[in-house]
């Protein structure tokens, strides 16, 4: 029988903090895809994402084409989008300045493609990382590990099993992403390892490779009480606050 370690009243609230942000950037997400649809119907598009919305809401406010009860709701829809950013903003200017004040997600920080928070929340998640035994028992809890497909007495490896938890591993691949763009200029050891692995294996399966491995240089220098050094190794830190 396995137990749920008890977490702490900081780390639970700190992961309502993680909660109600994801909550309102799915809101956002739907917000925005609303006022997309809605302008087309006037004959008024742009490309897709966030970055758009200014130049669409240019476009819509210069049309002339709009009825007064659509350029109402339009413009409520914008009011509400312009409320969840500012609410999104205030949250994880709460969540970053708990990843600079814990030890754990100060250490987190320095792997490259964890950003503070992603730090924040695996540090609110994680009670005690000697839960797991290994670093691919954590990759594994949050699912980054290949299913595994018994045939004819042969192993065969499929997708990732995508089970534990999804937030921790929505934000180590959106990290990882992020890193890819970069592979060409990342001259460490796994840097290196990253180029390789481009080489033979489509964009997206090296994103998951390198959030798999994120998540095991995560394990070993939270196990180790260390910090990340570019080259592959690690450092004890002597002071945390350093």
């Amino acid at each position: 029988m396995k137990f749920v370690p008890v977490k702490s009243i900081e780390q639970q609230g700190i992961l309502v903090l993680h909660t109600t942000r994801s909550l309102l950037i799915r809101q956002r997400v739907m917000l925005g895809n609303a006022l997309h649809g809605l302008a087309a119907e006037f004959g008024i598009t742009v490309p897709k994402g966030i970055a758009k919305l200014a130049e669409l809401a240019t476009l819509v406010d210069a049309n002339e084409s709009f009825s007064a009860e659509a350029r109402h709701a339009i413009v409520a829809l914008r009011r509400h989008y312009k409320e969840l950013v500012d609410r999104i903003d205030a949250l994880e200017i709460k969540i970053v300045a708990h990843a600079r004040h814990n030890d754990m997600a100060r250490r987190l920080a320095t792997i490259p493609g964890i950003v503070p928070i992603t730090a924040s929340l695996i540090a609110s998640s994680v009670v005690d990382i000697g839960l797991f035994k290994t670093a691919r028992q954590f990759a594994a809890w949050l699912g980054l590990v290949p299913r595994q497909n018994l045939t004819g007495g042969k192993t065969r490896l499929g997708r990732i099993t995508k089970t534990g938890n999804r937030e921790i591993r929505t934000l180590l691949v959106l990290g990882a992403t992020s890193m890819i763009h970069r592979a060409a200029g990342w001259s460490s050891a796994v840097g290196i390892w990253l180029r390789k692995i481009l080489e033979r294996r489509p964009a997206r399966l090296a994103t998951v490779a390198l959030a798999n491995k994120m998540a095991r240089i995560a394990w070993a220098i939270t196990a180790r009480k260390e910090v990340y050094r570019p080259k592959g190794a690690s450092i004890a830190v002597v002071n945390a606050a350093a």
